[in-house]
């Protein structure tokens, strides 16, 4: 490491440490003071907004924890982190029957998914996969429309037709290419769950894709309403928790529910209500599906 480099690395570290310090010497609330806290902000009190914001920087920096060596520095990750813990205190009903930790936690992870997601590289694809895997997005979106869940990789390749000795090698391209971690060369194919990193790599036969905007998907998702894209993200496994695969392992309405601090059954009303204008909007920008 040069010396510029080691020394800008020493003032993030220090300057770390003294974000650390400083937080720590806020004192934590009670349920009470949350909801005291609450009420003065829904009455526009900015000192009670400044306080509930001072009070929970340290779950941020828990939640952070959780996410670092995914392509930010830790600083940035808490950064992140507090933009979302601003819009949970903004957000916050003092009367939902839950503490405000448990209600902020989705926002602050949200946040700091939605700039992982922002900060990753590209993906290269050759260009022969990628009618393939939007004709398997577009039939991911179709089926789940019709069962009214996230749709197993076996009923996507049977729709596509696809012959047995070439459904792996689909799954895993579609899975690399929607997956926010590294560049990935899909001309020397990894094995199982190995990625190869090939930074400089550019051959003539390949497309290079966003890996935050890899499907039309992704774009209509920004189209509805914050809290209803997010149930479908969660859903569906398109914004995947720490250790879930891209676009294979979802989130039950339950497990969501406890997540946003409601109910099962009002998870579940968001999710019908977001597929129903999901499925508008597909139709009316990008007609029929492949």
């Amino acid at each position: 490491m040069q010396a510029k480099e080691r020394e800008v690395a020493i003032r993030r570290e220090n300057e770390l440490d003294t974000y650390l310090r400083e937080i720590n010497e806020v004192s934590l609330l009670t349920a009470e003071q949350e909801i005291e806290l609450a009420r003065d902000i829904q009455a526009g009190s900015m000192p009670a907004r400044e306080h509930m914001i001072r009070a929970n920087l340290r779950l941020v920096v828990s939640i952070a924890k959780k996410y670092v060596n995914r392509g930010l520095p830790f600083m940035d990750v808490i950064e992140e982190g507090n933009i979302g813990l601003m819009k949970a205190v903004e957000r916050f009903d003092p009367d939902a029957g839950c503490r405000f930790s448990t209600y902020a936690t989705w926002w602050i992870k949200q946040s700091i998914r939605r700039s992982l997601i922002s900060s990753v590289k590209t993906v290269r694809v050759p260009s022969y996969m990628v009618e393939i895997i939007g004709r398997w997005k577009s039939l991911a979106m179709e089926l789940s429309f019709q069962l009214g869940r996230q749709p197993t990789s076996s009923e996507i390749a049977e729709g596509l037709e696809l012959a047995e000795e070439n459904r792996g090698l689909v799954k895993q391209t579609v899975e690399t290419a929607a997956a926010p971690s590294g560049i990935v060369s899909l001309d020397m194919m990894p094995q199982a769950e190995e990625s190869i990193e090939d930074p400089d790599a550019a051959a003539p036969d390949e497309a290079v894709l966003d890996a935050a905007e890899v499907t039309r998907l992704y774009e209509l998702l920004e189209e509805i309403d914050e809290v209803e894209a997010e149930v479908l993200r969660l859903r569906f496994g398109l914004e995947p928790s720490p250790g879930q695969k891209p676009g294979i392992e979802g989130m039950t309405l339950k497990a969501i529910g406890q997540m946003m601090g409601i109910t099962r059954e009002k998870t579940r009303q968001i999710e019908k209500r977001a597929l129903k204008k999901l499925q508008a909007f597909f139709l009316r920008e990008y007609g029929e599906l492949y």
